[in-house]
């Protein structure tokens, strides 16, 4: 288990009765949940963490119901952060002023608006027979060049990288460089200065690209953000602020869904039930996407605006606060025996995408790819299993978003 030991004393009269404690959140394999997070999430509804970089300390919250409220309450500001140096996970944390991650209501509401077409339920539907076709060719590839194969660089990597690209309006022929960037900015293991050049870097791509269809009425959200930088409703930093966040977010579907396919590959039982029930697929992936620790530690923190208290801990203003929706997911309250996978569980109200004004807009997408990629591999490889034992899969280190960095299969 994780060691976890008390910070330097603060001065404070609630270090007695909250410490502090150090949360190294390390490189963790397969599905493993983070024990250092399971023990705070014991220790009790509100903790203070002190995380591997940054300053200071911060709360978290890990209660079902807790995590909600500081998500959707406006006493809680991300754009706040900006002018707080705060602990955090990653090293090369610097947030983008304009950036939609870092606004609070109504900037925040107004931001999202202008790309709301490509990414609602109709927006996606529009794309699915492509993502669909797309898949089916790289999975003709896949089945031509026989086993054994690397399941994440055949089709976990290539084929998220695909769909994000014919979603955001990014040409086919810099699909590798925006995939190299992402892998940068994503990790902690390339230092700051390397993560920091790959955003600026993508940052003024994607400046070039929404200038470029500022005139041009398209669908896809690069078109959709120049027509409304060309209106005037967001500016250029804006505009480069959610499309990256938009192209990032995208790529974490290879890292989940490599998660959700050594799950499965791991778990014969579960597989076999997907592959003679199809009917069941749709549920069963919101129920893995609830069980999956799809990240390290936690996101972005807030600030609190004023003296909030939370589950009768008082917490200050000016205070960061993090919330944990991985926590969230395993609260026995909301979801019964919650470290049990059940495909029958209903109803299934996790978090895995967010809540609140800061609910991932990519949601309704990573859905539609992962209901995809179970129906393509289940249903064309029937026999697919893992190459190698279960703990010589190599996963990712130092990455944010948690993933196998290789899953070798035959079939």
């Amino acid at each position: 288990m994780t060691e976890m030991t008390l910070a330097e004393p603060l001065d404070s009269a609630d270090d007695a009765v909250c410490p502090v404690r150090h949360w190294e959140v390390p490189d963790l394999a397969g599905a493993a949940f983070d024990p250092t997070l399971a023990e705070l999430m014991r220790e009790g509804p509100v903790t203070r963490i002190k995380l591997p970089n940054g300053e200071n300390w911060a709360w978290l919250v890990t209660r079902y119901d807790d995590v909600r409220m500081v998500a959707n309450d406006p006493r809680f500001s991300r754009e706040a952060v900006m002018n707080q140096s705060v602990t955090r996970v990653a090293p090369h944390f610097i947030p983008d002023r304009h950036g939609v991650g870092f606004l609070d209501p109504p900037d925040h509401t107004r931001l999202r608006r202008s790309v709301a077409p490509a990414l609602t339920s109709k927006g996606v539907e529009r794309v699915r027979e492509k993502a669909r076709r797309m898949l089916d060719e790289i999975v003709d590839e896949l089945v031509q060049d026989g086993p054994p194969a690397d399941l994440t660089a055949t089709v976990l990597s290539p084929f998220p990288i695909a769909v994000i690209c014919e979603v955001m309006g990014v040409p086919a022929a810099d699909r590798h460089t925006l995939h190299l960037w992402t892998q940068l900015i994503l990790s902690s293991s390339h230092g700051k200065e390397v993560s920091e050049k790959a955003k600026r870097e993508m940052s003024a791509y994607f400046a070039d690209l929404i200038g470029l269809r500022e005139s041009s009425p398209g669908e896809d959200v690069t078109s959709l953000l120049g027509a409304a930088v060309g209106r005037g409703e967001v500016t250029l930093e804006e505009a480069v602020g959610l499309a990256v966040l938009l192209q990032i977010g995208g790529e974490a579907v290879t890292n989940n869904s490599g998660q959700l396919f050594y799950l499965l590959l791991t778990r014969p039982d579960l597989l076999d039930r997907l592959r003679t029930d199809p009917e069941i697929r749709p549920r069963a992936i919101d129920e893995l996407l609830r069980y999956i620790p799809h990240r390290s530690g936690v996101g972005l923190s807030r600030i609190a605006l004023e003296d909030v208290e939370i589950n009768g801990v008082p917490i200050r203003a000016g205070d960061p606060v993090y919330v944990s929706y991985l926590a969230a997911n395993r609260d026995p309250a909301v979801f019964p025996d919650p470290g049990t996978i059940d495909f029958a569980r209903s109803p299934n109200p996790h978090v895995s995408f967010g809540f609140g004004p800061h609910y991932c807009p990519g949601g309704q997408l990573a859905r539609l790819e992962e209901e995809l990629l179970l129906d393509a591999l289940l249903d064309r490889l029937p026999g697919l299993r893992l190459a190698v034992p279960p703990d010589h899969v190599p996963f990712k280190k130092g990455a944010l978003i948690r993933g196998p960095e290789a899953l070798p299969v035959k079939w």
